[in-house]
């Protein structure tokens, strides 16, 4: 059913919320919708014990923090509980070329003007000789390139953390079940749909009835939330929902996940290393390092991933090489009948720039922005799917760039990235900042200006030119302007404290009330 599809369905209240599937994603819909709605629903969320979950999406970025803040969630014990540490971006190596490196941090860089980003004085300060690295303008980056960390007043250093995702889902099910949530163990076995209503559409299905578990219980609801992950159990299997491909753009289709013992201090970032089929992620923990490996099933095999992947990671291995199959892209909708699909059954785009938990977020976030208690109406769903389908290609746009964007070509993979043809939103962004050094950012886009700058430039766009309002200053007010946002940098630098230090002190003690 489409917007232009007459609406046929009788209104029902919704009261009863049934859960498929927990995990990160089941547990943040459980957390959410119960600590908004919990005293007016019934929610129960459906889970295996026998199931695994992906459980690998470690990397966060700072819009976490807002869901934390939303469900009154104690950060201190948070960190506690998963083991997490903070992060203020990632490093990217060898993406640009081999043995070259750049950081996209969470921060801003500079200080923009109203006609023109803080990239325009930058550029001309760099034609000059009078600018430093542009990262040298950026606290976040200079702090994660020490390995400092501190809350500063006024919100003033941008972050996110570092978590373990398994750890993450039993502090989420707790707070949960504490607002109301009954956990059901059980597997589902069938799927049960009512009758398409009388002048439906042809091959309209029927809302989802009631989930039958392998122990005989069934299990009715009023609206289904789909956390079954890449199977997509209810909203691709049941309701038939077709899948949008993106392996054209994107090249790669598994990972191999392992985890490692530490072997130093814990940094704050995120690690991603390409090599010459995919790239590897670092993502240090408190107690361990989450390490996965991502690549194109036409340059490796999985088991040649496997042993590739322990071959380059760091201390003891605790855990065997899981593999991971996956197909990048989205389903046509996300949202189809009484059926919401959260998390990978949604869709899923591989976690270079760890936007797996935030679409998760986002997920559960518009659906409470949109909840339909009284019935559920075909312009709430269109809504939904629309404002989900823009975000998700968003964010593949950006993600593509770090593909596209390279300067190597030492192996057929790189060579194909680079000469592909990609989506023409994401073609526009690339030529306006290469010609004129301008980035505009789209209405509710994730990545902000200095998030694409960050990373045009580290991929190793130079734009041919930079506005003209940078003329208007002389090389010495340049110079005093760039010098003095440097040195705001290099004074707030000095007052961070070494970041695991922080998060030791941190984490293992509730700050009180006033500190």
């Amino acid at each position: 059913m489409t917007a232009n599809t007459p609406d046929t369905r009788t209104l029902k209240p919704i009261r009863r919320i049934v859960i498929a599937g927990g995990g990160t994603a089941g547990w943040m819909v459980a957390a959410c919708i119960s600590k908004t709605l919990g005293r007016l629903l019934d929610i129960r969320l459906i889970e295996s014990d026998e199931i695994g979950t992906v459980g690998v999406g470690e990397a966060t970025i700072p819009t976490l923090l807002t869901f934390h803040e939303l469900l009154g969630i104690n950060e201190q014990e948070f960190m506690a509980a998963t083991q997490a540490t903070f992060k203020l971006g990632i490093r990217f190596e060898n993406w640009r070329n081999v043995r070259e490196e750049y950081i996209h941090s969470f921060g801003l860089t500079g200080k923009d003007h109203w006609t023109a980003g803080f990239q325009h004085f930058w550029l001309k300060g760099r034609a000059r000789g009078l600018a430093a690295e542009f990262g040298a303008y950026c606290l976040e980056l200079r702090a994660a390139e020490e390995s400092r960390f501190a809350h500063l007043p006024r919100n003033g250093l941008n972050y996110a953390f570092h978590l373990d995702a398994s750890l993450y889902a039993k502090f989420l099910r707790q707070m949960s079940e504490q607002h109301g949530v009954q956990r059901i163990e059980g597997k589902i076995v069938e799927v049960r749909q009512a009758a398409p209503e009388p002048g439906a559409p042809e091959g309209e299905p029927g809302d989802i009835q009631a989930l039958r578990l392998d122990n005989g219980a069934v299990i009715e609801g009023d609206l289904f939330i789909d956390c079954t992950g890449i199977r997509s159990l209810l909203l691709g299997q049941t309701l038939g929902v077709g899948y949008q491909n993106w392996s054209h753009w994107l090249p790669c289709d598994s990972a191999v996940a392992v985890q490692t013992a530490s072997v130093g201090p814990a940094v704050p970032y995120t690690r991603s290393i390409a090599h010459e089929f995919g790239w590897q992620w670092r993502i240090p923990l408190q107690h361990r390092v989450g390490n996965g490996l991502v690549y194109s099933s036409r340059e490796l095999a999985d088991d040649q991933a496997g042993a590739t992947l322990l071959g380059k990671v760091q201390g003891e291995v605790l855990t065997k090489p899981r593999v991971i199959k996956f197909t990048p892209g989205q389903r046509e909708v996300v949202w189809r009948r009484n059926c919401v699909a959260i998390g990978l059954s949604s869709g899923f785009l591989e976690p270079l720039e760890s936007t797996s938990i935030h679409l998760i977020q986002r997920g559960v976030l518009k659906l409470m922005q949109l909840f339909p208690q009284h019935g559920i109406r075909q312009t709430d769903i269109d809504e939904y799917n629309a404002q989900c389908r823009n975000e998700m290609e968003h964010i593949r746009d950006f993600i593509i760039l770090h593909y596209h964007v390279t300067n190597r070509d030492d192996v057929d993979f790189w060579r194909r990235c680079r000469t592909m043809d990609v989506p023409a939103s994401l073609r526009h962004k690339i030529d306006l900042f290469r010609e004129t050094a301008r980035v505009f950012r789209a209405p509710n886009e994730l990545f902000a200006e200095n998030s694409w700058i960050q990373v045009m430039l580290g991929q190793g766009i130079v734009p041919q030119q930079y506005h003209p309002v940078a003329d208007l200053m002389g090389d010495a007010e340049l110079s005093g302007f760039l010098g003095e946002v440097r040195g705001q940098v290099d004074r707030a630098l000095g007052q961070l404290p070494e970041h695991a230090a922080y998060v030791a002190r941190y984490s293992g003690t509730p700050r009180r009330a006033g500190d």
